[in-house]
């Protein structure tokens, strides 16, 4: 028996099933990152990571070393993935985004993406006060001026990189393009904020919470972003502009 092709209403209907289903289960991953957060912040107040801490940083600089381990150029290397994440290069990556998106006439798109950036950096900074850990005493180290907890550099690049990579998702064509830009985006935050313990200016839970902070932010910031886009609030997806929607 020969099946009648779909209607319209039943693609329509589909797409309305995975937003009903995929919102419950993003706010979930939300809540979970921020108690994840919540429960590492209160660990660390009570000095309880200090042992897990202290044996992550002995692997990458042992007792006696007078710098992380590996050779010179890795060191180096480190050096300019740990800037990736600095505030400079982002704010260069998010100013270059925004003009991109004014230039096409994305002027809400525009406005969210500084607006998540810049909502990122007051929680990181706001956080840094509230919690006030000192810094590893590690000799060598690059010199900070700022609190340790949670690492700014790990969570704004979070916050940037994952951003960027949502973007992406959103003009790629094909499964494999979407998975690729979200890869590169998680690999790049990855590496950013290890290359903080490495270079000895952070501890890895410092790391760990940056990431889980950085990462609710993103990704609270991308449903209200597509909520307000669904309202005609923000830019309907274009062909070649950020949001543009895809076939797969």
């Amino acid at each position: 028996m020969n099946q009648s092709p779909s209607s319209p209403r039943d693609g329509v209907m589909a797409r309305l099933g995975k937003r009903e289903i995929g919102l419950p289960v993003t706010l979930f991953c939300v809540a979970a990152l921020i108690l994840g957060f919540a429960l590492l912040a209160d660990e660390v107040m009570e000095g309880d990571t200090m042992g897990f801490d202290t044996r992550v940083a002995r692997f990458f600089r042992p007792l006696g070393a007078t710098g992380p381990i590996g050779p010179d150029w890795l060191h180096e290397m480190a050096r300019d993935v740990t800037s990736l994440g600095s505030m400079v290069i982002l704010c260069f990556v998010i100013v270059a985004v925004a003009g991109y998106l004014l230039l096409i006439r994305k002027r809400g798109a525009a406005a969210l993406a500084v607006g998540t950036i810049l909502g990122g950096t007051t929680i990181s900074f706001g956080l840094k006060l509230l919690f006030n850990r000192p810094r590893p005493e590690i000799p060598g180290g690059i010199q900070v001026f700022t609190a340790s907890f949670p690492s700014s550099h790990a969570m704004l690049s979070a916050v940037t990189y994952l951003t960027l990579g949502a973007l992406m998702t959103r003009v790629a064509v094909g499964a494999r393009l979407k998975a690729y830009f979200m890869g590169l985006a998680v690999f790049l935050t990855v590496l950013v904020g290890a290359s903080r313990v490495y270079v000895g200016v952070h501890y890895a839970t410092d790391v760990l919470a940056g990431w889980c902070v950085g990462s609710a932010w993103a990704v609270l910031c991308w449903v209200v972003a597509l909520w307000l886009q669904r309202r005609g609030k923000v830019e309907q997806p274009g062909l070649g502009a950020v949001g543009a929607g895809s076939t797969a």
